[in-house]
């Protein structure tokens, strides 16, 4: 079991989190949340051990192995990839090279014997006698293929690093396991594997990640890294957001119905405390309003932008109608008509692919053949992968960069627009060539939401976004009327708001009414 015991960590003046007590326990998985900067990662480091808090302590049980999912993609250049999988079990490789070392020795002595004995049964008992074919398995199955597996670490491309060191903490069954951000350059059917992988794992997981359907599906505790706090709950992430939601629903009414009582009693005591016959009242009232509570509730420090798209035009009866478009290196014939009600998730080997057919659809590039034919009724709005052209070189501040996109220039109105994406007093006066990755999107969705158009197509929303601005962003898209082309990495975003499924591969296209995980069962069996 793994104990945190009154840790507390703070940067200068700005406090982490303070008097922590949290026991993880065998069976269970815990996923670590909270706001940008809120101290998840940090967390995890300080269970590693890699960062020191300044009061308290993290225990593990005598004899447990703690693993953790390394994130320097480069560290083990010089190692081949097998060894470096089983150099997640620190002590077993030390074991196997200790043995080697004697058996290589020209003066093998009686004591070398002996000292060879001791290893040889720790090593057995570590099962490092099955440990190259596990590490190829778990290689195996991470489609790491064989002939990589003798290549050195330094050969491989980013993505397989990342699978071969997902291989490393994944190795020897660990006591505890440690994954910062574990699906990051996974694709859906490795996803897929890492999560039956974990929900059959019987020992102890703790994992930040904003992929929120991963957390659903493999978590059965959420720890909250909230106001300088980590309160654990018991459920998945979904369970803790609405129950989240729900108390924090609750205690405003409950505050609000409380206000409310105290301002009667204080009008009471007012107007009759001098009243002789009413004195034993004011006098009760007095006694009332002292003990009445009214709880000094704190919003969290998440922030969740309100996202609601609204068209101003109603919707016609054609709507897109696409015949036989060919675009070289990209598709070929692709033909499909979108209907009403309909939201289309797009799906491709290579993410180029769907960029250069929204690009083709917004007449951004033109096809080497083929027709596109958009309803009269119809007004699109692109959220493009790369917004560049937006931003960059942009002298503008935040308000004068929306009012390029409005019908209406007044400034307050673009405040209020701004404010919904938590740009808020000075932060609407930013110039928009320094805005970061995430505020670059959020800039995109107000501007997307002004437009009012009543056809969505989104390349990758989700990328730079933290979690709560994914929650907006899907609750958003979830509730919205119109017509939708959407690809993104974020299957909870895919799964809820996709009702009709297209995968462009090669040749050979997939179009289904299913809703996203449905095309992951078909595709899987």
């Amino acid at each position: 079991m793994l104990q945190v015991n009154g840790v507390s960590l703070q940067y200068g003046s700005k406090k982490l989190f303070e008097d922590v007590n949290l026991k993880f326990t065998k069976g269970n998985c815990y996923g670590i949340i909270g706001a940008n900067g809120a101290g998840k990662s940090t967390f995890l480091k300080v269970l590693s051990g890699e960062i020191e808090p300044q009061k308290g302590f993290v225990s593990l049980d005598k004899n447990e192995r703690m693993s953790v999912l390394q994130q320097n993609q480069n560290m083990y250049d010089d190692e081949t990839v097998l060894r470096t999988v089983m150099m997640g079990y620190k002590r077993l490789v030390e074991v196997m090279d200790e043995k080697d070392a004697l058996y290589a020795k020209a003066d093998f002595s009686e004591e070398d014997g002996i000292r060879a004995a001791d290893l040889e049964s720790e090593f057995a008992e570590m099962n490092g006698y099955d440990a190259e074919y596990q590490a190829g398995q778990l290689l195996n199955a991470l489609d790491i293929s064989e002939d990589l597996h003798y290549c050195l670490m330094a050969d491989l491309d980013a993505k397989q690093k990342v699978r071969v060191l997902l291989a490393q903490a994944l190795f020897g069954d660990p006591d505890v396991l440690l994954l910062d951000e574990p699906t990051n350059n996974l694709d859906i059917k490795t996803v897929r594997w890492l999560e039956n992988y974990l929900m059959d794992f019987e020992n102890t997981i703790i994992i930040v990640s904003h992929n929120r359907h991963f957390l659903n599906k493999v978590c059965t505790n959420i720890c909250d890294v909230d106001f300088g706090k980590i309160n654990m709950f018991v459920g998945n992430y979904d369970f803790w957001y609405q129950t989240s939601q729900l108390l924090a629903r609750q205690q405003r009414d409950q505050n609000k119905k409380a206000e409310q009582r105290a301002k009667e009693l204080q009008e009471f005591i007012a107007r009759f405390a001098a009243n002789a016959s009413k004195s034993r009242q004011a006098t009760s009232r007095k006694k009332e309003l002292e003990k009445l509570t009214i709880n000094d509730f704190k919003p969290s420090l998440r922030k969740y932008p309100f996202i609601n798209f609204k068209y101003e035009r109603e919707i016609g009866h054609d709507i897109l109608m696409v015949e036989g478009l060919t675009k070289k290196g990209y598709f070929e014939d692709l033909t499909f008509t979108v209907q009403r009600d309909e939201k289309i998730g797009l799906v491709a080997d290579k993410s180029t692919t769907l960029t250069m057919l929204y690009d083709i659809l917004c007449g951004k590039v033109e096809p080497d053949a083929g027709s596109i034919r958009w309803g009269k009724t119809i007004s699109v709005s692109y959220f493009p992968q790369n917004n560049n052209e937006y931003f960059e070189g942009c002298e503008l501040n935040l308000v004068e960069w929306l009012s390029q996109f409005s019908n209406d220039h007044y400034e307050e109105y673009l405040r209020g627009w701004l404010g919904r994406m938590l740009f808020s007093g000075e932060e609407a006066l930013k110039k928009a060539k320094v805005l970061s990755g995430g505020e670059k999107v959020r800039c995109m969705l107000a501007k997307m939401m002004l437009e009012g158009s009543n056809f969505l197509i989104f390349d990758e929303p989700t990328n730079h976004l933290d979690l709560e601005s994914i929650t907006a962003l899907n609750d958003g898209l979830s509730a919205y009327k119109g017509c939708m082309l959407l690809t993104s990495h974020d299957q909870e975003l895919m799964n809820t708001v996709c009702n009709r499924i297209i995968e462009i591969k090669d040749t050979k296209v997939y179009d289904r009414q299913v809703s996203y995980d449905e095309y992951i069962d078909e595709i899987s069996q």
